[in-house]
């Protein structure tokens, strides 16, 4: 390998939150541990970036030519898939948790209409799936119709 790269295999480390009180319906919904140890793994990653100086932690990419490193690129129909999957099954945003998170965070960009779906809990208004389905029989036709009688 060329110039400041390592010469061993690099690693990420990440921490999974539990969740459960908080992000799954007001803890409607329990993290299921039996699937732990959480394994992700990737295949073809390209990482782009740039050396840091460690003593003036300056970058050596400022310039015009690395803002395509900068800038996401997926096309409108990838975004338009993400924000339906989103809208259809996201029912939790920790950006509009204001409960937990009073000031604005950092990486969360508001947008006035996203603030009429959540609450000020996090939890998206009008979000009722699987509310009293549970347990509920059906009623045979036979059953109706003795019942009209």
């Amino acid at each position: 390998m060329g110039g400041a790269f390592p010469s061993k295999p690099m690693s990420l480390y990440a921490t999974i939150w539990d969740g459960s009180s908080w992000a799954t319906l007001g803890g409607r919904y329990k993290v299921n541990y039996k699937y732990s140890p959480f394994i992700a793994e990737f295949a073809d990653l390209v990482l782009h970036g740039c050396p840091v100086n460690p003593l003036d932690h300056s970058l050596a990419c400022e310039g015009p030519e690395s803002a395509q490193f900068n800038s996401v690129m997926i096309s409108a129909d990838q975004r338009a898939a993400m924000e339906a999957f989103r809208r259809n099954h996201m029912s939790y945003s920790y950006c509009h948790d204001r409960e937990r998170y009073p000031g604005p965070l950092p990486e969360c960009s508001l947008d006035e209409e996203s603030t009429h779906f959540f609450g000020r809990d996090g939890l998206k208004f009008g979000d009722r799936r699987h509310r009293g389905r549970r347990n509920r029989k059906q009623r045979s036709p036979a059953s109706r119709s003795d019942a009209s009688i």
